[in-house]
């Protein structure tokens, strides 16, 4: 479905499905605490980075979709923590729609090209409403793999 996707940027774990939260504020607190998780660094720390850029503007943009973002410290890889909520919330979106996935990209502080390159990824598919669709009815984390892009043998990276 998704040909050049982000499957690869999404580690174990970075799957969330059915997530049920009361607002935005606790929808960031589970991706950053999921993030945590999988990076071995402080969810708090993450959680404080993601503010901050959600300050600068929202994220949210459009379709019901939301990307937060950030470059983060002692972080050594691109990753990211894929989300399908129960039920749309408001996000503060660029076109004033609730949002339902969302995808929260983290990046290693000097990665600057990658971060874009990641970011432009994760936006191009989410643009795609076949795969938007597809993402918001994934009843398991493999279909949410095969929709995001090409699924990578577990402990593989794409170069």
């Amino acid at each position: 479905m998704n040909t050049s996707g982000f499957a690869d940027l999404t580690e174990a774990g970075g799957v969330v499905l059915g997530l049920d939260v009361a607002g935005k504020d606790d929808l960031l607190v589970a991706l950053t605490g999921r993030a945590g998780e999988i990076s071995g660094l402080p969810a708090t720390r993450i959680l404080e980075r993601v503010r901050e850029r959600e300050a600068l503007g929202t994220t949210g943009f459009g379709q019901g979709a939301a990307i937060p973002h950030a470059r983060m410290a002692g972080l050594d890889r691109v990753l990211t923590v894929v989300a399908q909520l129960v039920r749309p919330l408001d996000y503060a979106a660029l076109d004033g729609e609730p949002v339902d996935i969302v995808v929260l990209l983290l990046s290693p502080e000097g990665a600057g090209a990658d971060h874009l390159k990641a970011l432009a990824r994760i936006s191009r598919a989410l643009r795609d409403p076949s795969v938007l669709g597809a993402m918001r009815t994934a009843p398991d984390e493999e279909t949410m793999r095969s929709i995001i892009g090409p699924l990578m043998p577990p402990g593989q990276r794409a170069a």
